[in-house]
């Protein structure tokens, strides 16, 4: 391709893109999309990689590694769904299109009404046995089958403006997920930013809160009653283990994941040993049930919160069966209705990666049950866990997380889980006394370095309040210095909110607490 080529025509369509408004609220998106049409027009578009487009189009640092961030498959992917959005509406007769094709970055220029692609072309496993109908595990051959065996935060959702304390708020186009981060502002050498976790979000010393190779097993188990219910199982509270054939599991927390039931269809893998990134639990997802199948699962009236859990460990980079994004494509149902379209763990988290689905107001149907139904687009889909609990309706319960390895219950009777949905960073104990707060207590641990939190929430306008507390550096203190020692960003889904972030300076010296707060924010398109 030659630079000097004349694409007035492909720049007036990008022009009319940005104009339209449909990347407004999303500006990786923009940033995204410019990037890869500057450089098609520049005559570079081998350039296109998605370490490039990492570094110069959404920020990230030079040493980027793509295996454990995978913010360029996931804008990509939103991306190529707003392009489709856009030319089956507003830009339904414009002369030519703008297309990015499933496993690759470089646009195409496309006259109008040209066949697309789908966003899901792999082909599907065969999954229906001639003989009988019956479902059928994937043809993976033996050798595959073998080998893949901040102090404080606190988030709540906001459903109307009230002066509640602390509890700020965050918004998502569809279902998404609220990603706040903290990282070292550029250019700045060595000290990395600190968060002391006590979520009701997120924490800089402090607390956060939001108000082996698989071994394959083809289950032809009819649904079986459940066992009786242990002491250790809240039966308010439902946690299954997809997969799971013999025993419950005990996670950190105390909380009881209980065997598989109440599904039809499907079979069983097991990865054993398989590395999961992002997650403090990874027994959670080194089991699955795949295929086409559904649950029945029984519930008391009321409302709920449901959370759905999964990681792809059999597609993408350094898993057993290559691939990577549009590899595994499906759909969820729940009560009948569509909840997720065209769901594609390894694009939207990367391969080998925790990812949680959230839902609110959520109730069983009029038999009783709670219907969950999964149906392949590109190859079958995939499930790991199930976690249902008691909701409030209209709005999500507050999630608050502290920066320790234990729950914290602070003097108000409230819970504070331990440190979880982290990427990055380090969490370590304090023993140093904090003061001005009513709860030192919150400022027991820290979570530090270039870190970001990927937290579940479904639609909805939430609040996010960071705690902070300086307790390395300053006079008397094992790093010395003081003002300008540690400065940091804080970013959320990606947009800045404050640079420059100096938790000693704000906070008029070392361990003093200081809380940030941030309202009606909202969660990515990928929840």
């Amino acid at each position: 391709m030659q630079a000097s080529a004349d694409f007035r025509q492909e720049r007036e369509e990008l022009d009319a893109i940005l104009g339209s408004g449909i990347l407004s609220r999303a500006p990786n998106l923009e940033h995204l999309l410019t990037y890869v049409c500057a450089r098609y027009f520049e005559g570079a578009a081998e350039q296109i990689k998605e370490y490039n487009i990492a570094v110069d189009a959404l920020g990230r640092s030079p040493d980027f590694d793509q295996k454990r961030d995978s913010i360029v498959r996931v804008e990509a992917h939103r991306l190529r769904k707003r392009l489709r959005a856009y030319y089956d509406a507003e830009g339904a007769d414009h002369p030519i299109r703008i297309d990015i094709p499933p496993g690759q970055y470089a646009p195409q220029f496309l006259p109008a009404g040209s066949l697309l692609p789908s966003l899901g072309t792999e082909t599907l496993v065969s999954q229906a046995d001639a003989a009988n109908g019956a479902p059928a595990p994937p043809t993976h051959n033996n050798q595959q089958i073998h080998n893949q065996q901040i102090h404080n935060q606190q988030i709540h959702q906001q459903m109307r403006e009230e002066p509640e304390p602390q509890l700020p708020a965050l918004v998502p186009e569809a279902v998404g997920r609220v990603i706040p981060a903290v990282s070292p502002k550029p250019g700045y050498n060595g000290r990395h930013a600190a968060v002391t976790l006590g979520l009701l979000l997120i924490s800089g010393a402090g607390a956060v809160a939001i108000w082996r190779g698989p071994e394959k097993k083809l289950d032809k188990s009819p649904v079986l009653p459940p066992p009786p219910v242990t002491a250790g199982v809240n039966p308010v509270e439902v946690r299954i283990l997809a997969g799971r054939q013999n025993g419950d599991y005990t996670d950190r927390l105390g909380r009881v994941w209980q065997s598989d039931r109440y599904f039809h269809g499907g079979w069983v893998f097991e990865a054993h040993d398989h590395p999961i990134f992002g997650t403090r639990e990874p027994r959670i997802y080194q089991g699955r049930r795949e295929g086409a199948f559904s649950y029945d699962i029984p519930l008391a009236p009321g409302v709920y919160e449901l959370r759905l859990h999964f990681a792809e460990t059999l597609f993408g980079e350094n898993n057993v069966a290559g691939g990577g994004e549009s590899s595994r494509v499906f759909s969820v149902s729940i009560n009948g209705k569509e909840a997720l379209h065209e769901f594609d763990v390894a694009s939207e988290a990367g391969p080998s990666t925790a990812d949680i689905r959230a839902f609110k107001d959520i109730s069983p149907a009029s038999d009783g049950k709670l219907h969950l139904a999964f149906a392949p687009t590109s190859n079958p889909p995939l499930l790991c866990a199930i976690e249902i609990i008691p909701g409030i309706p209209g709005k999500l319960r507050p999630i608050r997380m502290v920066a320790l390895d234990r729950v914290y219950v602070d003097p108000h009777g409230r819970s504070w889980e331990p440190d979880r949905y982290a990427r990055g960073g380090l969490l370590i104990a304090r023993a140093t006394p904090v003061e001005g707060t009513a709860d030192p207590e919150l400022f027991r641990g820290e979570r530090f370095g270039n870190l970001r939190y990927v937290i579940p929430v479904p639609p909805g306008r939430y609040g996010v309040t960071l705690y902070f507390a300086e307790l390395w550096f300053g006079p008397d203190t094992p790093g010395g210095g003081g003002v300008g020692s540690r400065i940091f960003d804080i970013l959320v889904n990606g947009v800045a909110m404050r640079r420059g972030f100096d938790v000693y300076k704000e906070a008029h010296g070392a361990a003093r607490s200081i809380t940030w707060s941030a309202h009606r924010l909202e969660p990515d398109a990928q929840g």
